[in-house]
């Protein structure tokens, strides 16, 4: 099946080349890069040795008229002003937040300029998504900390209180994109620790509220602080839930292996094990660990993911596999790099 990637240079395009090189049924075509066009790919992405002798193009719709599917790994904003352009016939998963969300007034509060509308929301390992996706045309990739969170609390819905979701996550620098910003270079990062969009400000904020309303029918309000950590990739998302009725860990932990019982990418920890970014680079996986705050009554949530992989680039090629009729698992089978 061929394929196009529009916005190859960046990290995510560079994670969903290195994915797709190994890819069972897929092909790549055409791989642009409107600011990097000319050059060699392993210039911008040396790991990628199967690609030695291809160049990144300036888009061209001819390039991509033959693809089946496409993948855009733009700027927030840039998705937009392209999708007229291509072909309706060809299937599109979008990597950026141009169609993540339902609400026009959200989109202009967190992002600003010109509404897009919405897309199917392409998170496979929620309840009822994977089928939804299967028949999209149109599937808009999640963010990676909306990705970490809503998998982390989606199960509890049928127990906890989802007007009070408070969460501390924690992303690798890339998480940031690849322009250069003089707070994420080296000396700057290295040995600490900051918050920033700091005070409920993240745009990922609707993205988690609307997911979670949708799925569990109540009212979501999500207070959310990102900390950038001195690491090239990961996150590390800490969720802290209110109980609505007594329950015990047992039948939480029973909860979320039911929940996740027909996923091959979300593992729920054994008890006294902790979810470990490096335990889930450069996969599709998710590791969640659970356990009961009595002096709170709240239900603590550890969730660990690969922010250019489950966050990005796998669950972009996840939701592709959906769509193309293939195996979910179709070349992600692969375990985490570990420490």
């Amino acid at each position: 099946m061929k394929i196009g990637l529009i916005g190859g240079s960046g990290y995510a395009g560079g994670e969903l080349l290195r994915l797709l090189a190994q890819h069972p049924h897929f092909v790549v075509t055409a791989i642009s890069a409107h600011s990097n066009a000319g050059e060699e790919i392993t210039s911008i992405h040396p790991q990628l040795q199967s690609y030695t002798g291809r160049k990144f193009s300036a888009f061209s719709i001819s390039d991509f008229q033959d693809c089946e599917l496409v993948f855009l790994a733009l700027p927030h904003g840039e998705s937009a002003k392209l999708i007229a352009q291509l072909p309706e016939k060809i299937k599109i998963v979008d990597l950026g937040a141009d169609f993540r969300l339902i609400s026009k007034e959200s989109w202009e509060k967190y992002y600003g300029g010109t509404y897009a509308g919405s897309w199917v929301y392409g998170m496979p390992d929620l309840a009822g998504k994977a089928s939804e996706i299967k028949f999209a045309h149109r599937v808009a990739n999640p963010g990676c900390y909306a990705t970490s969170i809503a998998i982390g609390t989606a199960p509890s819905a049928t127990f906890a209180d989802l007007d009070d979701v408070v969460v501390v996550a924690a992303s690798g620098t890339t998480g940031a994109g690849r322009t250069v910003k003089i707070n994420l270079i080296a000396s700057e990062v290295s040995g600490s620790l900051t918050s920033y969009k700091f005070g409920g400000v993240h745009q990922h904020t609707p993205e988690i509220e609307e997911t979670l309303s949708a799925l569990s029918g109540q009212d979501v309000k999500v207070s959310f602080t990102p900390i950038l950590a001195p690491m090239p990739r990961g996150i590390l998302s800490t969720i802290t839930v209110k109980l609505a009725k007594k329950i015990s860990i047992n039948e939480v932990r029973q909860q979320y292996k039911d929940y996740f019982s027909n996923s091959p990418f979300v593992h729920l920890l054994p008890e006294g094990q902790m979810p470990k970014t490096a335990s889930v680079l450069g996969s599709n996986n998710a590791q969640i660990q659970v356990a009961i705050d009595e002096h709170t009554n709240r239900l603590v949530i550890s969730v660990a993911i690969d922010n250019l992989g489950k966050g990005a680039a796998a669950q972009a090629l996840h939701n592709a596999n959906l769509m193309a009729g293939f195996d979910a698992t179709a070349g992600l089978l692969g375990n985490g790099l570990g420490a």
